[in-house]
């Protein structure tokens, strides 16, 4: 039946169930059956604009997916939320059987209104399509989180092979001895050399000699520097494509039963894939990063290293690894990465006398693609440092910098000497940022209070963190001043409009709409209860145990910012393959539903702690 008058009947003629989009959420989940039973299901209604769609206390029959127009959620006058086309309303009230607010149609509304026989079918032979109809946040987000976890390992194997750690290929001439060739392995902490043979007038062949022979080259009984290598490479050679799938590849080294097989395009050699890392691609490719990391002689080497790590990140992700794991993995390898480069510039006397130490996002393990270093030097008290102090400390941002790491514009850095200093000089000017608060001395202390060590002694910037948090005390007025900081970057125009693509503004910047306001809301909190964890997740966590934030909250803050920093990765490497610069805003337009619905409660989330923050610190008062 239709619920439009014949005005509007030529409009929604088109729109008949058939077109029924099936690959929004949480449509997308459903059988071939399911569909078809959504089809047999709905009709099409119509709304002029003002009209009230579903009024508070009501019994609602249908759940409603938005074609055309907006719709708005009001609790009282309060606006909760505005859906727009391929949303889906009110499945809460359908279960209830009561409607707990008020919708209008922001503008004309043609939507598709679905039977609740249809939909309570479906939650009963489709748990994902509840999930993702009604469940809370958390529901919502392990759902999804299911869904792609079957895809993993198929996702991987779909990789290409130079997606993987291709070694460089080693080559030795085939008169030379197996001595030398033990001897390259070692030098190069290589595995495999690559021989090539012409021959007497014949067509050039290309054999393999690997670890596994050289017992082969004992056994032969002649002295090792009197075997040459062609008598024993193998030169029936496996190889495979850049382009080859790494599942291919896989394949192919177990039909042949060989541990490693060579890379060729064109005739042209690339490289070798060993065994061992396309099973560590498969399932973590940050310990040959790692190893890589370790290995380097020079910040030559370090910036290879470093590029890999972007690559890894992206694989990761597209992969299906959680982003909370990914992020734990990008800590660990900046902070080696870091701890090298400083290694390799500062005298070993000095790196024992310091501590090297990160901040922001890269301190509380939130730093998923680079962002700007913000990073400082704590000394020993009564050490004297080299002279050229300021130049290594130059040396080490310059370096960082030709990794990918942008400079900081406020100068946050090692190479500024503010952000150096022995214990006591830095334990002083914490304080002063604490007790007499400027708007750049509180911005510097939420920075600080993220401080994480990655090289040196840590126990040095451990004591300036201690002096500081046994100032944290119960001043309401203080606390409320670095609390305020969750408005810094509000607009007066709104996120709902830009979101739903309202306004003229397109992008979204996620770190100052949701990723801050959360980020320095827990900070505040954890600061105000002495609570010296540094990572938002581990701060969450102690405040629920304390007793300080409700467990329900601390999940939804939680799992929150675990979706912003997946969808800022996401824009982010969309960005980077597309030759652009990493903007950290996201294009609302490009939205799935699915991220769409999602963000919307991910959003509102923060607007409900920020308005439990302003009552908890009295920010209404605040001068």
């Amino acid at each position: 039946m239709w619920h439009a008058p014949h005005a509007v009947r030529s409009l929604c003629s088109s729109v008949m169930p058939n077109a029924f989009n099936f690959s929004a959420s949480p449509f997308d989940c459903l059988t071939p059956d399911e569909q078809r039973l959504v089809r047999d299901s709905v009709d099409v209604a119509y709304f002029r604009q003002g009209a009230t769609v579903l009024d508070r206390g009501a019994t609602p029959d249908h759940l409603y997916v938005l074609i055309k127009g907006f719709v708005t959620q009001y609790d009282g006058d309060e606006v909760i939320t505005t859906y727009g086309p391929d949303d889906t309303f009110d499945g809460r009230s359908l279960m209830a059987g009561k409607v707990g607010n008020r919708f209008v149609a922001t503008e004309e509304v043609v939507a598709y209104q679905l039977a609740k026989k249809a939909v309570t079918d479906l939650i009963a032979s489709n748990a994902n399509f509840g999930a993702l109809l009604f469940a809370d946040l958390s529901d919502k987000l392990k759902s999804i989180a299911a869904r792609k976890n079957q895809h993993e390992v198929e996702s991987l194997t779909m990789a290409r092979v130079d997606e993987a750690f291709v070694r460089p290929a080693i080559f030795v001439e085939p008169q030379t001895d197996i001595l030398s060739v033990v001897r390259l392995f070692q030098e190069q902490r290589a595995s495999s050399v690559l021989v090539r043979d012409a021959g007497e007038g014949a067509p050039e062949r290309l054999g393999i000699f690997t670890s596994t022979m050289v017992q082969k080259a004992v056994l032969d009984g002649r002295p090792l520097q009197q075997l040459a290598v062609a008598e024993l490479a193998n030169f029936q050679v496996i190889t495979v494509r850049p382009s080859d799938q790494l599942g291919d590849a896989m394949a192919t080294m177990l039909r042949h039963r060989v541990h490693r097989v060579v890379v060729v395009e064109e005739g042209e050699i690339r490289g070798v894939l060993e065994a061992l890392d396309l099973f560590s691609y498969m399932s973590n490719q940050s310990h040959l990063i790692t190893e890589r990391i370790e290995d380097a002689r020079d910040l030559e080497g370090l910036s290879q290293a470093a590029a890999q790590i972007t690559r890894m990140i992206a694989s990761m992700y597209r992969g299906g690894t959680r982003v909370h794991l990914i992020a734990t993995v990008v800590q660990q390898l900046n902070a080696r990465l870091f701890e090298r480069a400083w290694q390799l510039i500062a005298p070993a006397e000095l790196v024992a006398n310091s501590c090297l130490f990160v901040m922001g996002s890269e301190g509380r393990g939130e730093q998923l693609l680079k962002t700007d270093q913000d990073n400082g030097l704590i000394l020993r008290d009564g050490y004297q440092p080299p002279a050229q102090l300021d130049l290594l400390c130059v040396r080490l941002s310059d370096a960082l910098k030709s990794f990918g790491y942008p400079v900081c514009p406020g100068g946050i850095m090692v190479s500024n000497p503010a952000w150096r200093g022995d214990v006591t000089s830095f334990s002083r000017t914490t304080r002063q940022w604490l007790l007499q608060p400027t708007e750049d001395g509180l911005m510097n202390l939420a920075i600080f209070m993220d401080a994480h060590t990655v090289c040196g002694d840590a126990s040095l910037l451990q004591q300036v963190q201690n002096a500081l948090m046994q100032l944290a005390t119960d001043n309401d007025a203080t606390l409320a001043r670095f609390a305020s900081a969750i408005d810094a970057f509000s607009s007066s125009s709104g996120w709902w409009n830009r979101l739903l693509g309202l306004d003229t503004q397109e992008h979204l910047n996620l770190k100052k709409e949701g990723i801050f306001p959360l980020v320095h809301g827990v900070r505040s909190l954890a600061f105000a209860h002495h609570i010296t964890e540094t990572s938002t997740e581990a701060r969450i966590h102690a405040l629920v145990a304390q007793g300080h934030l409700d467990a329900n909250t601390g999940a939804d803050l939680a799992d929150s910012l675990q979706f912003f920093m997946g969808l800022k990765l996401k824009a982010g490497l969309l960005e980077i393959d597309t030759d652009k610069p990493v903007s950290g805003t996201l294009d609302v337009a490009h939205l799935s539903s699915l991220d769409r619905d999602l963000l919307k409660d991910t959003l509102g989330v923060v607007k409900r702690f920020r308005a439990m923050l302003r009552q908890r610190f009295r920010l209404d008062v605040v001068s």
